[in-house]
Formats: structure tokens, C-alpha cells, sequence
């Protein structure tokens, strides 16, 4: 979260990795019918525990010199190579401090709009028409101009479990999130370039395959214990 792709003026406190204060931004902001949940491990077990269908993994990482290392590669890698991006996937540059938590949010509800349509009124839907014709950088401004993001942002700030830090702090974790569109996993980050393509995917095996790319980012770090994923599910009824 410390580490923008760009510095704005602006920051914010940065969300808690807690599944209740994510629903509960979700549904603030006008969302689908969705829950998010914690996924304990990356072992069968746990994902068996997940409700179904989910339609998206939101990863909480440590920022540090690997995590820094493997991106500049991925991204040289990327362009050298080239990949190929639906172009239904909506992804933002993120350039507001400390926003990582509600533009992964955001990458997630947007990006499963074909799963569980988006409310007419809402935010989410409002935000996506505006936004869905400008470019990454584009829409990273639209989202700093927003109040009604803000509003509902500073609102769940604060909740959750653990201490508040103050918003000056160094903050050195960071969400990114992981849709399946259109056959192929992505992981949509706003501190990188463009989205990355991880090969083939479906509703039927997200969930493990999006948790085999968590698990990359674990074994990159070794020992490292700040890794969180949470699942956002179809609500229960």
C-alpha cells in the first residue's frame, strides 16, 4: 500500500483484511449479492470449506525487496512477450495512498459483472459506465475525485480487529485481486502496468487456480507470514 504506482495528494487508512468489513463495503456501495471469506490455507480442505461459487480471490502481500524484484522482471517479461488481456477486463491505476483494499474491491466486483450484475443504482455500475471508455490512468483519477467512494471508505476504515494505524504510517502490505474472464485467470493490481494473464482458467476451478497464484507469492517469500486471501463469494441465502 506504500509503494504507489503514482503519489497523489491524497491518502487514505488502509483497509483491515477482515471478510465482514469487506462485505459490508460492498454493500454500502450498492454491490452484488456477494460475501467475502477468509481462506485459511491453500490446501484442499480449506478451499472445500469456501462457499460456491466464488468469483474472486483478494490477496493481502508483504511489499518487500523480492516482492519489488519480481515485478520489474514480470513486467519486462510481459513486454518482451507480449500476453493477451480480454477486453471486458476493467482494470485502474491506483493513486491514492493506502486505497490497494477498495481498488481491489473495485477490480473484483467489476470484472465479475457477467456472475452477478451489477444493481442499476448503485455505485459499482454507475462507476463502470463512467469510467469503462478512459484508460487505466483515467479512471485511477475519476476514483480520487469520487466522494461517494471516500464517504463510504472512511465509514469501514476503522472497523475490524486489529490497531488503526495513523494515516502518515509506513504501510508495507498490499491487496491485489484475482478474476476469471472470459477462460483465463488475471491478477489485477493497480500498482503494475497492466493486468497479468495466467493461463487458463474457469468458474468450475478458479478458486484452486487462483489460490496456485497465491501460492507463487508465498514461495517467493519463504517464512514471510503476511499473506491473507479472502474468497468473494455468491451470498448465502
Amino acid at each position: 500500500m506504500s509503494k504507489d504506482n503514482k503519489k497523489s495528494h491524497k491518502k487514505w487508512l488502509p483497509l483491515e483484511a477482515n471478510p465482514d468489513v469487506m462485505t459490508e463495503y460492498i454493500m454500502k456501495l450498492g454491490g452484488p449479492p456477494v460475501q467475502c471469506v477468509d481462506v485459511l490455507t491453500t490446501e484442499d480442505w480449506a478451499l472445500d470449506m469456501v462457499p460456491k461459487p466464488v468469483y474472486g480471490l483478494i490477496l493481502l502481500f508483504p511489499i518487500k525487496d523480492t516482492t519489488e524484484k519480481h515485478r520489474e522482471e514480470e513486467a519486462a517479461r510481459v513486454k518482451a512477450n507480449g500476453q493477451t488481456v480480454s477486453p471486458k477486463v476493467y482494470f485502474t491505476k491506483q493513486t491514492v495512498g493506502n486505497a490497494c483494499g477498495t481498488v481491489g474491491i473495485l477490480h473484483t466486483v467489476l470484472n465479475i459483472r457477467d456472475k452477478q450484475p451489477l444493481g442499476a443504482e448503485g455505485f459499482f455500475n454507475k462507476f463502470l459506465t463512467k469510467t469503462m471508455p478512459l484508460s487505466p490512468d483515467q479512471r485511477a483519477e475519476a476514483l480520487e475525485e469520487d466522494d461517494e467512494i471516500e464517504e463510504a471508505h472512511t465509514e469501514v476504515e476503522q472497523q475490524g480487529q486489529s490497531r488503526v494505524p495513523t494515516r502518515d504510517a509506513q504501510v508495507e502490505t498490499h491487496f491485489a485481486a484475482l478474476i476469471e474472464m472470459d477462460g483465463c485467470l488475471y491478477e489485477l493490481d493497480g500498482r503494475k502496468e497492466f493486468p497479468i494473464n495466467h493461463g487458463p482458467s474457469s468458474p468450475g476451478t478458479f478458486l484452486k487456480d487462483a489460490v496456485r497464484v497465491a501460492g507463487q507469492f508465498m514461495a517467493r517469500d519463504p517464512g514471510e507470514l503476511r499473506f491473507s486471501m479472502i474468497a468473494v463469494c455468491k451470498a448465502v441465502e
